[in-house]
């Protein structure tokens, strides 16, 4: 039966390969009209011309227009530069009448021609006259001055010129725009934006006439900056909106500038209140352009309305200072910047209430980061008792931390700073966002608070100790117990550090404050998810807790060692009780650092080196008995080593064996209850160290010895292990104890052996070499022989 598919499979079926064929013949025509044109016979062309290659079109490196504005800008340019030299040089050479006239002249000549370049389309040729005409206007104005009025104030002069010029310049510009058609469209671009930038100058230069003192320039620059903010939002015109956006930014940011540095250099309240109305009316400029703005551009509303908070902090901030002390300028400009969060619930545009708020906490951030370097004295200085222990305690808080190092100038208020910035984390951020991490901040900043609070205000030395004291235990109890490493546990830590080192100036203070550090720990180790870190922080504040009463009872150091090795006991029995790993291994390690510390206080003392290492070696030994530390028996084992080395070092033991036998015996041992558990382990994994280890350094020793009795007992027992090796078929033991037998054998016999080489004549020697080379050459020439007759063989048999 055929199977006949669906109309659709079978219409796809057929598709396909009408798309090959058309494939492959496309290819075998490609093909045949290449063997045509191979086979072809190219007509020659005798008297053909030979073809050059076309030059490539060369393409203008600049456009007409642009070499036509390059023309233009020149000519204005230089036609300026001719009227200035003419004003200047030449202006005496001709009468009053003839300077009129000539000045006049081409002033309307300049100044009228534009209107018929643009009727005749030459836009461009009109802008660089009309350029040439403005040039001239400030000729003109500049030759008024020196013929009808040189003796008057240069300054003000200056300041009406440049009023009556940008008058007439925009009177200008908008008479030939509305002459011509809209400015936008037919008119000249030039006019506006030059009478603009005129605009600039009039007020700065009348307050400098008038021999105003710094407040009224500033007013000047801000006021000129008001008009330019008015122009950049309300005139249509592009270029006039860039010049007066332009000299916005540029008065603007001028007089603010210079009216900080009057609120900063105040010398009383009503100077502080003059720089305060000036800052007040920069940040008012900036929050207007901010309004009009926010709609079409939001992020540009968003940065003035920052800029307009940070000038209001600086102005209402800077009133107080004049009149408070330097320790409360910090906080008076911060109160005004939190202030400024009152916003937040208004009606104001989100993108001004967004800048307000960056206002506010940019105050802030500035405001902690001021009291940062107290926070990092309360934290760091009483680090500098370190080298000053138990010499006594100091009067204040202040004075403990300062030991090394100065109290920060005029942060006797960085506390209350703290505090605030702290509420207002907690207060204002009620995102669910940055809700967590706002308080965590406040966390942070409130304990920082507690950390300086005592050395701000200079209270007592013992209030300084409780507050910190205070402080580790509400941190502790801050601490979650699903996370054992949040930020509350590590400030807890960071305080505890920090109060253990404050505990140094005294006897008392030390010992106190250890014990209660270790008990403090002890108890948060048992909250769920805490004991990872607070565990081993109790361990460490008891190790120094033994360290402080070995010195307190005035112990040495090696005897201090015995009371420090209590821990490293707790911490193996505390972690053969625990379950959980990640507290475990933190404890077991902290354990061995006691341990190492233990031997440290001991290395002056070789017996008590010996002992000390010996326990350790116990507490090893005790914790690889769990089934999970069967790894720490080979601590175990290396301790028990060492502390037997010591001890015999101590007696004054210099034969090698009396190190190597205790290694060897139980390596051994070892060794052979492995070989039972695993027959198939090679016996150089099982007996090869431990003999290594004595027959190595007794054979060196041997060969040195002059006695006979070290090297007898070194070869009997090289015989013993060579024949227990045979009989069992051990590599390691036949291969060791042959080498050591044998090399002991040829000590015994080297005295005979040079003996007999000293009897033999001195032609011997180089004779027996000799033949040995006979020897071996004959054997070489031989081979090669047998060689060439294989090789005859196999080519008779081709």
């Amino acid at each position: 039966m055929t199977h006949i598919p669906p109309p659709a499979e079978e219409l796809r079926i057929l598709d396909t390969e009408l798309r090959q064929l058309d494939a492959r013949r496309t290819v075998l025509l490609a093909r045949r009209a290449w063997l045509v044109a191979a086979l072809r016979p190219a007509a020659p062309v005798p008297h053909a011309p030979r073809a050059t290659p076309a030059a490539p079109a060369r393409r203008p490196e600049t456009t007409a227009p642009g070499v036509q504005n390059v023309l233009l800008l020149l000519g204005g340019i230089l036609l300026t530069v001719a009227a200035v030299a003419f004003t200047v040089v030449s202006w005496g050479h001709l009468g009053i009448a003839g300077r009129a006239l000539v000045l006049g002249a081409v002033t309307w000549a300049a100044l009228g021609a534009p209107v018929l370049l643009i009727r005749r389309g030459l836009r461009s040729t009109a802008e660089s006259v009309a350029g040439l005409g403005l040039a001239l206007t400030v000729l003109d104005v500049y030759a008024l001055y020196e013929v009808a009025l040189p003796n008057s104030d240069g300054l003000g002069y200056a300041a009406m010129a440049s009023a009556a010029l940008a008058g007439v310049w925009a009177a200008y510009g908008l008479a030939l725009g509305g002459l011509l058609g809209p400015a936008t469209t037919t008119g000249l671009r030039l006019p506006l934006p030059a009478a603009v930038a005129a605009a600039q100058l009039p007020l700065l230069l009348w307050a400098a006439a008038a021999g105003a003192g710094a407040p009224t320039i500033t007013a000047a620059l801000l006021v000129t900056a008001a008009f330019d903010t008015a122009l950049a939002l309300q005139l249509p015109v592009k270029s006039v909106r860039v010049v007066a956006a332009v000299g916005a930014y540029g008065m603007g940011g001028w007089g603010s500038f210079a009216a900080g540095w009057l609120s900063w250099t105040a010398s009383g309240p009503s100077a502080a209140a003059r720089a305060a109305a000036l800052l007040l009316l920069a940040a008012a400029i900036g929050f207007a352009a901010a309004g009009r703005t926010h709609v079409l551009k939001p992020h540009l509303a968003t940065g003035l309305a920052l800029a307009g908070g940070l000038l209001t902090v600086a102005g209402l901030g800077g009133i107080p200072r004049s009149s408070l002390p330097d320790d409360w300028t910090v906080p008076g400009c911060l109160v005004c910047g939190v202030a400024l969060l009152g916003v937040l619930r208004t009606g104001f545009p989100e993108p001004l209430r967004r800048g307000l708020a960056w206002a506010s906490g940019s105050v802030q951030a500035i405001a902690v980061v001021w009291t940062l370097p107290a926070v990092g004295v309360a934290l760091l200085g009483p680090v500098g008792w370190t080298e000053k222990v138990w010499s006594g305690a100091p009067a204040t808080a202040r004075d403990a931390v300062t030991i090394d190092v100065p109290w920060p100038p005029h942060s006797a208020t960085a506390p209350f700073v703290l505090l605030l910035v702290a509420g207002v984390l907690v207060v204002a951020v009620r995102g669910a966002e940055w809700r967590p991490q706002a308080l965590t901040g406040a966390l942070a900043l409130t304990w920082a608070t507690a950390l300086a609070l005592p050395a701000a205000l200079e209270l007592p030395y013992w209030v300084g100790l409780l507050v910190q004291g205070l402080t580790t235990v509400a941190a502790l109890a801050c601490a979650l117990p699903s996370l054992p490493r949040t930020p509350p546990l590590l400030l807890a830590l960071l305080t505890s550090v920090g109060l253990a080192f404050l505990s140094l100036t005294s006897e008392g203070a030390t010992l106190t404050v250890l014990a209660a550090l270790a008990l403090l720990f002890a108890a948060a180790a048992r909250r769920p998810g805490l004991g990872a870190v607070a565990a081993p922080a109790s361990l460490a504040y008891v190790t120094a807790l033994a360290c402080a009463v070995g010195a307190s009872l005035g112990w040495p150091p090696q005897q201090t060692a015995l009371l420090v090795l209590v821990v490293p006991v707790g911490a193996a029995l505390l972690g053969a009780r625990l379950s959980d790993a990640s507290v475990t291994v933190p404890v077991e390690a902290t354990g061995a650092v006691a341990g190492l510390l233990a031997i440290g206080l001991t290395v002056a003392d070789p017996p008590m080196l010996a002992l000390v290492l010996s326990l350790c070696g116990v507490i090893a030994a005790g914790t690889a008995v769990r089934e999970d530390r069967r790894s720490i028996g080979y601590a175990a084992a290396a301790l028990f080593v060492l502390a037997a080395w010591v001890r015999l070092a101590a007696w004054g033991a210099g034969s090698p064996e009396a190190y190597t036998l205790p290694v060897t015996v139980p390596a051994l041992v070892v060794g052979a209850v492995r070989r039972r558990k695993d027959p198939r382990a090679s016996s150089w994994t099982a007996y090869g160290p431990g003999l290594v280890v004595t027959l190595v350094p007794s054979l060196f020793a041997a060969w040195g010895d002059t006695h006979w009795l070290r090297p007898l007992l070194l070869g009997a027992a090289a015989l013993l292990v060579t024949l227990v090796g045979a009989r069992h078929r051990l590599r390691a033991p036949l291969v060791l104890g042959g080498t050591v037998l044998a090399l002991d054998a040829l000590h015994e016999l080297a005295p005979y052996l040079v003996q007999v080489v000293d009897a033999l004549p001195r032609w011997v020697p180089p004779a027996l070499a000799g033949l040995v080379l006979l020897a071996v050459g004959a054997t070489y020439e031989q081979r090669i022989r047998d060689a060439r007759r294989v090789r005859e063989v196999l080519g008779r048999m081709d």
